[in-house]
Parts: C-alpha cells; sequence; structure tokens
C-alpha cells in the first residue's frame, strides 16, 4: 500500500502587505439623522462616529474587495499567478451561489487559486487571517490573500436608530506568505450561540419570499451587545497575547474591531496599555465596517505614521454569533 505525502511545512507566516478600498461617498450624521429620531450630538456621544461611507451601485462587495486586494499584492511584490487562496470574509453579500471570493480572485487575475467566502460576521477577518496563517505554515499554501468587504448598507434599515448610525461600507486585505519566524500569533477564538439573538436579521429570507414581507435587515440589542463587548474583549486580548508569549508592553498597537469607540476606550483601559501603543480609532470617520473593520483600522494607523512597520499589533475580532477571534501580528 502506498503512503501519502504530506505537505512541507513552515516555520512561520506574516503579514506582507495591507491594502484598503473606502468608497467614495461620505455619509454624514446629519444625513442619517433626516430619518431617525437623533442627533450628531447624540450618534458622537454614544458611538463616537463622526462620519461613515456608503458604497454606490457599482461598489460591491466584490469589486471593493478585489480593489483592496490589488493594493495589498502591489505593496507586497505579489504577482497573480503566485496567489494559492483568496479567502473573503463578508456578511453582506447577498448571494447565497455563486459565492463571492472565486469572483474576486478571478478579477485578481489569479486564475489558479483556490477560494472560499468565510462568514463570521465582525470577527471574520481575524477568523480568516487564522486560517491563512494555517494554510500557509502547513504547506498548504504559499501565498493567501485575506480580505475583509462589506457593503452593510444593503443590510441596514435607514429607520432603526438601534443600527442606522453605526454601520458603513469598505473594504481592506493582507498578503499572507511564509516567514523563517512567527510573524502572526496562534489564533483564540470561540462562539456563543445561545446569545445569537443579540446581533440577528429580524426575519429569515424565506419570511420575506412567503409573506412578501419588508426586506430582512439587521437588528442589534445595543445594551446587551455593550455589556458583552467590554466584559469579553479584554479577557479574549489576554488570551491572545498569553498565546503569542508576549506582553502587554511589548504592542505597537491595539486594532479591536471597530464596533463603537466606548467599547474601544473600555477595553484599551482594561488591558492597560503602554502610552506608546497606538489605539486605532478609524471607526471615528468609517463607522463599523464589519469584517473589513480592523484592515481598514491597520491601514489608518500605518498610513498616518501612528505604527510602524515591524512592530506588534493585537487584533480582535468580534460580533455577530455571538463569535470572537483575536491574534497578535508584526504589521508589514
Amino acid at each position: 500500500m502506498g503512503r501519502l505525502r504530506s505537505a512541507e511545512q513552515r516555520p512561520g507566516a506574516r503579514i506582507l502587505g495591507v491594502g484598503v478600498y473606502r468608497p467614495a461617498r461620505v455619509v454624514t450624521n446629519d444625513e442619517i439623522c433626516a430619518r431617525i429620531d437623533s442627533s450628531d450630538e447624540w450618534i458622537r456621544r454614544r458611538s463616537g462616529i463622526a462620519s461613515r461611507r456608503f458604497a454606490g451601485p457599482d461598489e460591491t462587495v466584490i469589486t471593493m474587495a478585489a480593489e483592496a486586494a490589488r493594493k495589498a499584492m502591489a505593496q507586497s511584490g505579489t504577482d497573480p499567478d503566485e496567489v494559492d487562496m483568496v479567502l473573503l470574509a463578508t456578511m453582506s453579500f447577498l448571494e447565497q451561489a455563486p459565492t463571492a471570493a472565486p469572483r474576486v480572485a478571478h478579477l485578481l487575475g489569479a486564475r489558479s487559486a483556490g477560494a472560499l467566502d468565510i462568514s463570521a460576521a465582525c470577527s471574520g477577518f481575524c477568523y480568516s487571517l487564522g486560517l491563512a496563517d494555517s494554510l500557509v505554515r502547513s504547506g498548504a499554501a504559499r501565498t493567501v490573500v485575506v480580505v475583509g468587504s462589506e457593503k452593510m448598507s444593503d443590510i441596514i434599515d435607514p429607520t432603526d436608530r438601534g443600527t442606522a448610525f453605526l454601520f458603513g461600507d469598505g473594504a481592506g486585505a493582507v498578503v499572507v506568505g511564509p516567514s523563517e519566524t512567527p510573524g502572526i500569533s496562534p489564533v483564540v477564538w470561540g462562539a456563543d450561540g445561545e446569545r445569537h439573538h443579540m446581533i440577528a436579521h429580524d426575519r429569515t429570507w424565506l419570511d420575506a419570499r412567503n409573506t412578501q414581507g419588508p426586506w430582512p435587515t439587521l437588528r442589534m440589542t445595543g445594551p446587551e451587545v455593550f455589556r458583552w463587548a467590554t466584559r469579553s474583549v479584554p479577557e479574549i486580548s489576554r488570551q491572545a497575547l498569553a498565546e503569542a508569549g508576549v506582553e502587554v508592553a511589548d504592542l505597537a498597537a491595539f486594532v479591536p474591531h471597530q464596533a463603537n469607540a466606548r467599547i474601544v476606550d473600555v477595553a484599551a483601559g482594561s488591558l492597560g496599555l503602554a502610552p506608546h501603543t497606538a489605539v486605532a480609532k478609524d471607526i471615528v470617520t468609517s463607522g463599523n465596517t464589519s469584517a473589513a473593520s480592523v484592515p481598514l483600522a491597520i491601514d489608518h494607523l500605518l498610513s498616518q505614521g501612528a505604527a510602524s512597520s515591524g512592530g506588534l499589533a493585537l487584533l480582535v475580532g468580534f460580533g455577530a454569533g455571538l463569535a470572537h477571534a483575536a491574534q497578535v501580528v508584526t504589521l508589514p
């Protein structure tokens, strides 16, 4: 009987480049408030958000993902034929089949790459990054493109006071490749499906079809989610630091999912971050972009000079599911 051959394993993987796509249209709080009973002052105080971007008809989950990935590939010097896998994290792509990732790979010219969508909501990018790390280290792939792309404006009710002001659109991507030393720590992840109702659509697509009722849109029990996140994110973060074998003081940046500026502040305070650690606040001008928020925030820190290449960043994704994932990475 023949013996199966295993792939050659590698000592580590790292992020080689990052790229983003931000839609052209900027939407202010005043524009949002025209359809809900709120104010610019209230939105800023409750969420930290001053504006967000909404994609136009020609800016789709697929086109935004492809543009962000092209930039990440250009930064890392990656040719399309070098890409072995495309992982696309999204919760707002409205077609179940075919999935979006193969079409993103096609637009990139990565015609021999594997491609799949990953649906883990706001944790999706960190989940995908954990998978990419495993693929590269195991030898199953050499180069992986990881993208978070969202058009949340398609699944939000603009008249719902609880969610209309929170969400925005955009895409962020990284290229992951082999490294002689680990550049991505072991991922810490988990889920609590018992509390799935806390962030969920208000009806199923089947209900909408059978009753010809309203379009299903996302709803959230805001106070419950806030309490869960402010308790869980510091705990998840400490677990990720322990798995990485580093201390809080070693961090150059803290990049949590950009759900709410108050959650970011509470988590940063609980961790006791050092004065030199940059805290991502891309939410101020991007809103909550779900699976796109972490790579968008990484790019913002790097482009503004708040964090430097080679520094350690703690990434934390959390949201619908309820699901979470976190890891420490070396910034590209």
